[in-house]
């Protein structure tokens, strides 16, 4: 049985920093449809992002995002009867998913703090390749590479 499409959507960009890709971001912080509140703590994080580093906050943002983002992953697969995971490419749109889903799953996880100082402490450290974001990624690339011989099964 095939498939739905996945439906492409244009994101209008944020009204302070023009950028569509943190106006995804916010729909990715967002719990319960609370968009305000996202986005206010998005912009603080930004705040405090650009207080600590003395550089402008979207960049540190998009590096953060090209850090954390995989460029392989394992998919399992089933071939005669036994299951193998088969390193295969992450396209573009799946590469910036997967990162959000990291970084906000690794502030969700600290404990103690407002999520805006969680949220820029993460990003910063996701821009100097260091963080639980990366070590998610790297975990992520370690066990692509440990199953590089099951590559020729990717069909």
């Amino acid at each position: 049985m095939r498939r739905k499409h996945r439906i492409i959507r244009n994101y209008e960009p944020d009204a302070i920093y023009k950028s569509s890709i943190a106006t995804k971001f916010v729909n990715h912080l967002m719990k319960e449809g609370k968009k305000s509140v996202a986005l206010a703590a998005f912009y603080r994080a930004m705040d405090i992002i650009k207080e600590e580093t003395k550089q402008d906050p979207i960049t540190i943002f998009d590096l953060a995002l090209e850090n954390v983002g995989p460029a392989l992953e394992v998919k399992s697969k089933r071939v005669g009867g036994a299951n193998y995971q088969v390193p295969t490419p992450v396209n573009a749109e799946r590469r910036m998913t997967l990162a959000f889903r990291w970084i906000l799953n690794a502030v969700r996880s600290k404990k103690g703090q407002p999520i805006a100082k969680k949220l820029a402490a993460e990003l910063i450290a996701a821009s100097k390749n260091e963080g639980t974001a990366i070590k998610k990624k790297l975990d992520t690339h370690r066990m692509a590479e440990a199953n590089r011989a099951f590559a020729h099964f990717s069909f």
